[in-house]
């Protein structure tokens, strides 16, 4: 019993610490994009075309994800989840210190958007099949009746990744900005390399689920996975994807365009918007093992998405309200209000839509459903917020209700896939 209670918690540090550092990999990218790749990369174009080309590189690893998913999830319903994510890890941590030796459009000329656009590629699809198996490490490995808190450790890399991303560029941006664009960019990309080795040491020390190792057991692992999640699942999936709508897009759009909106539209300082989402990102890390945490006590995560979910449809509006008054104080308190209720619905929605899908293809069924959203939520998010920031200019009002349709999607989803969950509870085999 206490070796089974000593692997959950393996599973979940294994599945905090991969993830962290999976997402660190992927938004340091986008910081680079909002903050250096316009003009290194895309040299020649005006400030917005090279903003726009750059966050279309971002958009490009979305556009991967879904693929990193497919192969990712089918390999990991076939052959097991831990081996994939030490694949995945070691793809994703290769991928990002290439980025960081790139040399840029100055030396190379064009073959340097080109090999930025292909690692990351490299970047999505690694990312694609990163997360669907660390929230079920950790949801798998889990004591019975406790996935959802579990398998919120597997979110809390967002997060988590998210803060060292921000301090890492935090401490590049000390240097002056010469210095930034010539080399300075680049430490928090070779950092990478560190953090692989790490999160190698931590995953290689892990045991297959006990979920798998009973599929594997009994003969019956999926032949394919994603034809038969395609087939017999079809619903859920579009319903997943409608549910992860606003915890993807809205990362995308508070935490890598609103880095580009505060410094190019509304004239902030670049170290003044990084420090406030800083602490929005540590706010974020603390509240959502707590909203699982609470989820798990109430037994009924349904309504605390339904309540989180409505609740982010509202918040928007103050907090470009206040972004617009440039006042610091203001702006942190707006992000962290912000964040709160997108923090505790974000941590929860992992658990919840993988208990929907049977073990046997529940790796590719959960990985298609959060990577397809993925590409389309979290990639064009950042490019459509530019868009409108520039076709409306010094109006904030269309960015905040292009926010709220993100949470209202999801609110929507949510409420219809509890009443899927329900109808279709005794299809999904243990």
């Amino acid at each position: 019993m206490q070796d089974r209670k000593s692997q959950s918690r393996r599973a979940a540090l294994g599945s905090f610490v991969g993830t962290t550092i999976e997402w660190y990999d992927f938004y340091i990218y986008g910081f680079a994009a909002a903050l250096v790749f316009g003009p290194l990369f895309f040299t020649g174009s005006s400030p917005y075309i090279g903003t726009l080309a750059a966050f279309g590189t971002f958009a490009v690893g979305f556009f991967a994800r879904p693929l990193g998913g497919l192969i990712f999830g089918h390999l990991g319903d076939r052959m097991g989840r831990k081996n994939i994510l030490v694949v995945t890890l070691v793809m994703m941590g290769i991928a990002t210190a290439l980025i960081g030796m790139l040399p840029t459009h100055a030396t190379i000329g064009v073959w340097a958007p080109i090999l930025l656009v292909v690692l990351r590629i490299f970047q999505g699809i690694a990312v694609g099949g990163e997360w669907g198996g660390a929230v079920l490490l950790a949801a798998e490995h889990a004591p019975k009746g406790r996935q959802t808190f579990f398998a919120s450790f597997a979110q809390l890399g967002s997060p988590a990744g998210l803060v060292l991303a921000l301090l890492a560029f935090r401490i590049a941006g000390l240097v002056d900005q010469e210095v930034f664009l010539s080399w300075g960019w680049r430490v928090p990309f070779l950092v990478s390399i560190v953090l692989l080795g790490v999160g190698l040491v931590i995953r290689l020390n892990i045991e297959e689920t006990p979920e798998f190792e009973k599929v594997r057991q009994t003969g019956k692992p999926a032949k394919l996975p994603a034809v038969e999640v395609f087939r017999d699942w079809r619903g859920a999936i579009f319903l997943a994807m409608g549910a992860n709508t606003f915890g993807i897009a809205a990362v995308y759009f508070y935490n890598t365009f609103l880095v580009a909106y505060a410094t190019q539209y509304a004239g902030l300082p670049r170290a003044r918007i990084l420090n406030a989402l800083f602490w929005t990102a540590v706010a974020q890390l603390l509240c959502q093992p707590i909203g699982a945490r609470i989820a798990e006590r109430m037994g009924n995560e349904r309504l605390f998405l339904q309540v989180c979910l409505g609740i982010s449809v509202l918040t928007p509006y103050p907090v470009f309200m206040v972004v617009e008054t440039g006042n610091y104080a203001l702006i942190q308190v707006g992000l962290i209000v912000n964040i709160i209720f997108g923090a505790f619905s974000y941590a929860v929605i992992a658990g919840y839509i993988s208990q929907i899908f049977p073990a046997r293809v529940r790796y590719s069924a959960i990985s298609i459903g959060y990577q397809f959203c993925g590409a389309i939520a979290g990639g064009l998010t950042p490019v459509l917020g530019t868009i409108l920031a520039e076709k409306f200019s010094g109006e904030w009002w269309p960015l905040a209700v292009f926010a709220s349709t993100l949470a209202g999607i999801s609110l929507v989803s949510v409420s219809l896939l509890g009443r899927y969950r329900q109808a279709n509870a005794e299809a999904v085999p243990a």
